[in-house]
């Protein structure tokens, strides 16, 4: 998982994540209270024996074992870390997705002062490496990531909210351009709108937002 960042994490003290550092069985036991995953309304509380553990800091959990080729029917999951493991205010459990033959995506984290969140799952497209699969090999699969990483290292909590927020945005805004071009005039190198276009838009907006209990969330999507 080359894409997890790894920096720095070997001078977290036994103190610090016991469960981590843990040997043989009793990695297996402890390891179990670290931290837990629930899908809305697609699972039960799922404990860390769900994933399989990479190394000291990085654990998978492989989609096909859970949901199969509809992986991307997942949009949220929600992260906690339960009580009695500590993480050490500097670090954070970061969370990843990957579709079949593509890098790992960063997602969201949680941290000692956010212990849990409800993170959107934004699935890239599935990679080129799907065609270099050999034909008696098996197929790429999706999966998610978790990872004790450096806090500052990371670029936000609930990166993929923000890209949702994002793209809401670009859609009401295509909306009400698409909106105007129906009303355009021109006027040598101008285009004209009616001066009462926005309150047109808007009160159409909301009357379709009213009919249509879905049309918003077409915007969310």
């Amino acid at each position: 998982i080359s894409h997890f960042s790894n920096s720095d994490l070997a001078s977290l003290s036994e103190n610090h994540i016991k469960p981590c550092l843990a040997k043989g069985k009793r990695q297996k036991t402890q390891g179990r209270r670290m931290f837990g995953v629930v899908f809305p309304n697609r699972s039960f509380p799922m404990d860390i024996s769900s994933f399989t553990q990479i190394d000291t800091f990085h654990w998978v959990l492989d989609m096909n074992t859970f949901v199969g080729e509809s992986y991307h029917q997942i949009g949220d999951m929600c992260i906690f870390l339960l009580n009695n493991f500590t993480l050490p205010p500097d670090k954070a459990l970061a969370v990843y997705v990957q579709s079949p033959g593509s890098p790992f995506v960063f997602c969201g984290a949680v941290t000692l002062q956010r212990p849990s969140a409800v993170l959107s799952l934004i699935w890239p497209e599935p990679g080129g490496q799907m065609q270099l699969t050999a034909p008696d090999s098996a197929a790429p699969s999706a999966k998610i990531g978790v990872s004790v990483e450096d806090l500052v290292a990371l670029p936000s909590l609930d990166v993929a909210a923000e890209k949702k927020i994002e793209r809401m945005a670009l859609k009401v805004g295509e909306n009400l351009f698409n909106f105007m071009q129906s009303f355009c005039g021109v006027d040598g190198s101008k285009l004209v709108v009616p001066m009462d276009i926005l309150d047109r838009w808007f009160k159409k907006f909301q009357e379709k937002a009213k009919r249509d209990s879905d049309f918003l969330k077409g915007f969310a999507l």
